[in-house]
């Protein structure tokens, strides 16, 4: 299994939980943390939520299932659910390889993109895991 190095990028928001969001105008890419990868260890399945379903803030929206544990997914924003990652079904082990690029696992359209403002930069979240 091939992991990623830890990395925080820049350009994200971070949720206490271990979710990040790519914040694009009225849209989010929503995954989890390479914390989060890392604590879960080898993912073997992920199980998201309905395109067109709602995600709330703070709130479970998907499940990922590792050789550890079932681990719920918690939702930075709010939104509607635009796009599911469909290659997670053939190859959840992207969330461990690249959790910010190919191992993303929804979009969502921001219903309140303020709710934004109430995340962490990359420094704070780093931080918050020390």
């Amino acid at each position: 299994m091939t992991l990623a190095e830890a990395s925080y990028p820049e350009d994200l928001k971070y949720h206490p939980e271990h979710d990040w969001a790519r914040i694009e105008g009225d849209e989010a890419t929503l995954g989890i943390t390479w914390y989060a990868q890392d604590s879960l260890g080898e993912v073997v399945f992920f199980e998201g939520p309905e395109v067109g379903s709602e995600v709330s803030k703070d709130q479970p929206y998907a499940e990922v299932e590792s050789v550890k544990a079932v681990s719920d997914v918690v939702a930075p924003v709010s939104g509607e659910v635009i796009a599911v990652n469909e290659s997670l079904s053939d190859a959840p082990e992207a969330i461990n390889a690249d959790p910010y690029e190919t191992g993303w696992l929804v979009k969502v359209r921001l219903s309140d993109p303020s709710e934004a403002d109430s995340l962490m930069d990359a420094a704070a979240y780093a931080a918050s895991l020390e």
